[in-house]
């Protein structure tokens, strides 16, 4: 298909509470030079994208207290290029809506949506089994890309797919159902099996396909937005008023948990949700005793396999920790074991961080 056809949509308004205290409700993950390559995770999302899809066909969508945010790492960006949810009600929504502006502007458009904070190192692999999504979605199909497991990992959802499928990167397969994430024992067992991939969300369509599910499985969603009207003087207090009356629901349950036209591309690109310090660890170098350090200068004793990152450059010491998380913002401090950061929003919401 024609790139003048194909549009991008950069999900960006997540708080990315599992990065505190780094990352914060007022400047969260996707914002930050994370991983110290210079950039932060949202511009190099939107440089991948770019190779494929032309500058002014990438939109971002956010929330509205993350407008000037998002014009500050993509200048170049026209303001009607930012799509801005006024409230946070989950993925279905702000898809929906930019769905709806995107088919007013070209009916026969493609929609690729990924995630701002998400890190895909081999980004040749990336493109070429992109491009092989983007086709299979012409075939009036909602396509996701799966990624190949490597370990029992219970933070991911899992899509399961047609055994019989060859299981090679490139090829199409028939989605059987979504799994959500699994306790361990479930975990291993999806690993054993070898037809279940995770679900990395990211997902390619054509905008008539999408906005056709949504017809029929989230009817009375679309007949709420259909209140807006587009590129119309009164489509912000429109647009304030549809957000405050939706549902809060994920694109996930909404569509893809129903819908039966979904199909997968198996991939072996490199990929990491960033979801959490443990997952940013794994993509980092470090010492011969699994010590690593971003923005500092650290100097480790009787220490094994800790992460430890500041916002300034600092000298720090760690004597006698293993397995520890240290993250020092300058105003905030946290010194969490790793075995436990999956209580991090936990203790977060205890303190009064996050609601």
């Amino acid at each position: 298909m024609s790139r003048k056809n194909l549009y991008g949509l950069i999900m960006a308004g997540g708080v990315g509470s599992r990065f505190w205290p780094i990352s914060t409700e007022e400047k969260p993950k996707q914002f930050l030079d994370i991983l110290g390559f210079g950039k932060s995770l949202l511009q190099l999302t939107f440089e991948r994208l770019n190779k494929k899809i032309p500058t002014e066909q990438i939109y971002i969508l956010t929330n509205k207290t993350y407008f000037s945010l998002v014009k500050e790492h993509l200048p170049f960006l026209k303001d009607e290029q930012i799509i801005c949810e006024p409230h946070r009600k989950n993925t279905a929504p702000c898809i929906l809506y930019a769905a709806l502006k995107i088919q007013y502007l070209d009916p026969d458009s493609t929609l690729v949506i990924s995630p701002s904070d998400h890190l895909i190192l081999q980004e040749d692999r990336f493109n070429e089994q992109f491009l092989i999504a983007v086709e299979a979605a012409q075939e009036d199909k909602l396509i996701t890309l799966g990624i190949h497991p490597t370990r029992p990992d219970t933070g991911y959802g899992y899509i399961e797919f047609d055994s019989k499928i060859e299981r090679k990167a490139g090829k199409v397969a028939e989605v059987i159902q979504f799994r959500e994430k699994p306790n361990l024992k479930q975990a291993e067992v999806f690993l054993s099996a070898g037809n279940f991939f995770w679900n990395a969300g990211i997902f390619i369509w054509k905008t008539a396909t999408i906005l056709n599910e949504f017809e029929k499985l989230q009817p009375e969603l679309v007949q709420l937005f259909k209140e807006i009207s587009i590129d119309s003087p009164d489509e912000n207090s429109q647009l304030d008023k549809v957000f405050f009356e939706c549902e809060n629901i994920s694109i996930d349950y909404a569509i893809l948990e129903k819908s039966d036209k979904i199909s997968m591309i198996l991939t072996d690109f490199d990929w990491s949700d960033l979801g959490t310090w443990g997952s940013l660890s794994e993509k980092i170098s470090s010492d011969e005793s699994g010590n690593s350090a971003i923005n500092a200068s650290s100097h480790f004793f009787n220490a094994k396999n800790n992460l430890v990152i500041s916002s300034q450059a600092k000298k720090i010491v760690i004597d006698g920790l293993n397995k520890y998380i240290v993250v020092d913002s300058g105003d905030k401090l946290l010194i969490m074991s790793k075995e436990n950061e999956d209580q991090l929003k936990t203790y977060l919401k205890t303190i009064g961080e996050i609601i």
